[in-house]
């Protein structure tokens, strides 16, 4: 994984030049997530090696190892983590196959940690037992999601709806992902519970319009990015928009002539704009030796930059009510 692994680490050189040649944070968003999807397709390819050679064997029925979230979506930035599951023909819980996909997983993993990608804090990864299974498996883990009543048991699955297929049988993987619209086609209550599990967006603006900074840095994933695109994901699922990216959720709700179009599309526009000043801020702060998070820092923006947030700020501010309108 050496190779890749040294690749990995110019990724934020590579992300620095596409922004100098003026491409959106959006598209560069887009190849970082190409990249890491490439990263995980090579570390499944390393972790069978490794099982081959520990007399583990080739897999024992065909399967899918799949990315979640903003790798998904194809909308990661410089600050990540793992976001994997995998799927497989065949096989129950704690049987013969799903041992050795938990063996796969757990090899996935500790590459990629390796390579740079870290372990996913919330468990959302493969060598965990939540996040693999059979095909059966799987959709019945979507049914259970859609009848739960409780916002607290629902947290992660969101992302389960973002699923792109990385290795192995990519068909199976995207059946997996209609199956799971199909599942949830019609259940408003579903894409309800999704919206409340993703909670509120903090206010980015104070009442006088200013931006509320903490040691003059606005984090900009929980002032307004995380909530449209969790917004986003729920709207498609209740309305079977099949999409993964935010833009193209939004627009696709949009055509269906649900709700005002001047607020999809200001949504949409906000998504932009987040993009654009986190990365850029990601990329100067890891050229200063800084680890990359998603806060700005308000002082170091244009004038333009500032008006710019400003307006994407003031379009999320009315979020969590124009989801619930936009929802029913």
């Amino acid at each position: 994984m050496s190779g890749r692994g040294q690749a990995w680490a110019k990724l934020p050189q590579i992300a620095a030049g596409l922004q100098a040649d003026r491409m959106l944070g959006r598209e560069v968003a887009n190849v970082i997530s190409r990249r890491l999807c490439a990263l995980t397709e090579r570390a499944a390819m390393i972790a069978e090696q490794r099982m081959r050679q520990s007399g583990q064997g080739p897999a024992p029925c065909a399967y899918a190892l799949t990315v979640l979230g903003s790798a998904g979506r194809g909308e990661s930035l410089l600050a990540m983590d793992q976001d994997n599951a995998l799927v497989f023909d065949k096989g129950d819980p704690g049987g013969t196959e799903d041992r050795w996909f938990e063996s796969l997983g757990t090899h996935v993993a500790d590459i990629l940690h390796e390579a740079g990608v870290p372990y996913f804090k919330g468990g959302v990864m493969a060598r965990n037992a939540a996040w693999r299974g059979s095909v059966a498996t799987w959709r019945e883990r979507v049914r259970d999601w859609v009848t739960r009543s409780n916002p607290d048991d629902l947290l992660s699955v969101d992302i389960f709806f973002d699923l792109r297929g990385v290795h192995g049988e990519l068909g199976m993987a995207n059946a997996l992902w209609e199956d799971a619209f199909d599942i949830a086609k019609g259940r408003a209550d579903f894409a309800k519970l999704l919206a409340e599990t993703a909670g509120k967006s903090e206010r980015g603006l104070n009442w006088f319009g200013g931006f509320k900074t903490d040691q003059g840095r606005i984090d900009l994933k929980k002032a307004g990015l995380f909530g449209t695109v969790s917004a986003a994901r729920a709207l498609a699922i209740r309305h079977n928009v099949r999409e993964r990216s935010t833009p193209a959720r939004l627009m696709g709700v949009k055509a269906l002539g649900i709700g005002a179009e001047s607020d999809l599309d200001a949504l949409c526009d906000a998504q932009e704009v987040f993009l654009d000043l986190i990365l850029a801020q990601q990329i100067a702060d890891i050229s200063a030796g800084r680890p990359a998070d998603n806060t700005v820092v308000v002082k170091s923006l244009s004038a333009r930059d500032r008006e710019r947030l400003r307006a994407a700020l003031q379009a999320v501010a009315p979020l969590e009510d124009l989801t619930r309108d936009l929802l029913f």
